[in-house]
């Protein structure tokens, strides 16, 4: 893929200026038409004012979140833009995501746009917040659509973390779960090992098991350890594939409960997504296959994509969108009551807030079965090997007893 600037004009007659990716200019000049607007200027290059793509990680996307809702209050207080950007990089604390904010301050001064500026950085600032910008500066209300982007943003985060911490608990949960488990095995049923050495097997078939468990994770632990290790490594390897990754998350969705949540989550995102692009006048077409960059599962983004091709060619959105059946039946409605009442963003905005409030109830209610049955699992097991070794401590008894 080669990076191309242009420079293009809309029906109003007004122009706008952006950056966008392609295999060749054809396409790149195909792709431009899609937004709605008429190249008058493309040229390769935009790859040479683009920086190295470092790993962005969670400390740089806060602080980029945090960079544009300043920019956002300064610009509506009144401020030019390079001096918007300056104030709100000096509040930047951290000083590898200052220097990339400094670089971009510098091309904002030498005169790029500032969606060009974000477009060169497309590792650290979402495609949303490229178009958003792009959008502002169309309409020359950057500062507007710099604060629907921020609160956005956070919306987002704020989802991502809450599924994330939800799983902190169980997860602590099921790695002590197992850490009793080995402790018993490894530790604890050897110490009987050589007194039921002599009864063979006189032993009961669960006293045989369970020895045999220990035995064998002494071992043949480290064996098996690798072989654990390996596999993970192979899955991760293999879901990194489109092929793969896209089985892998069709058949996420068809998992009780947990298809559903992640349904739920999906809608919410791309809901806000849309929602955000739409309300920053942001043609259709355009903000479809951008809002489409925000779902994570291949199985429903695929799905998003096709109909987005279907809108470009002048189709509707909520029909093919209910046709696929992917989205939750409440999706739909409210899809259904923003089309036919030409107030669509509003509409998303409210389907995100309904959504996020589903995924929040579907966390606490998984939370809530997940604790107390991963207990139950843990008890059981150990109460397993507990009534194993004294049902042989019994049986030994009663045969030296009988001898």
């Amino acid at each position: 893929m080669a990076a191309f600037r242009y420079r293009a004009v809309d029906a109003q007659g007004r122009v706008s200026s952006g950056a966008v990716e392609a295999p060749d200019q054809l396409r790149a000049v195909a792709e431009i038409r899609r937004r709605g607007v008429t190249p008058i200027d493309i040229s390769a290059g935009a790859a040479d004012r683009r920086e190295a793509s470092p790993k962005t990680s969670s400390k740089l996307q806060a602080a980029t979140r945090r960079l544009i809702g300043e920019l956002a209050v300064l610009l509506n207080a009144g401020l030019p833009l390079d001096r918007a950007l300056a104030l709100a990089i000096e509040n930047i604390d951290d000083s590898a995501a200052r220097t990339h904010f400094e670089a971009l301050l510098g091309d904002v001064r030498e005169g790029m746009a500032l969606s060009q500026a974000m477009a060169a950085r497309s590792w650290l600032f979402p495609p949303t917040a490229q178009a958003m910008a792009e959008a502002g500066e169309a309409n020359g209300r950057l500062g507007d659509a710099l604060v629907r982007l921020s609160a956005a943003l956070e919306s987002a985060d704020e989802l991502r973390r809450l599924v994330s911490t939800s799983m902190i608990y169980p997860g602590i949960l099921s790695a002590l779960s197992v850490g009793v488990i080995l402790l018993m095995l490894l530790y604890v049923v050897p110490q009987f090992e050589n007194l039921f050495t002599t009864a063979g097997d006189r032993l009961p078939a669960s006293s045989q098991v369970i020895m045999g468990a220990s035995r064998a994770l002494r071992e043949h632990g480290l064996v098996m350890l690798g072989a654990v290790v390996a596999a993970g490594i192979g899955a991760r390897h293999l879901a990194s594939r489109p092929g793969a990754r896209q089985v892998l998350d069709r058949f996420v969705l068809t998992l009780p409960q947990v298809g559903t949540l992640i349904r739920h989550f999906e809608t919410a995102r791309f809901a806000r997504t849309l929602g955000v692009l739409l309300e920053g006048e942001v043609p259709l077409p355009a903000a479809l296959a951008l809002a489409r960059r925000s779902i994570a599962n291949r199985a429903i983004s695929d799905i998003v994509g096709k109909v987005a091709d279907g809108v470009k060619e002048g189709e509707g959105l909520t029909a093919p969108l209910a046709a696929t059946r992917v989205f939750p039946k409440i999706a739909i409605g409210f899809l259904r009551t923003g089309e036919e009442t030409s107030r669509l963003p509003l509409m998303l905005g409210r389907l995100a807030d309904v959504m996020d409030r589903d995924v929040k109830l579907r966390l606490q209610r998984t939370i809530a079965f997940l604790t107390p049955l991963i207990t139950i699992v843990l008890g059981a097991a150990v109460a397993g090997i507990i009534a194993s070794i004294m049902v042989a401590l019994l049986g030994f008894n009663d045969m030296a007893i009988a001898q």
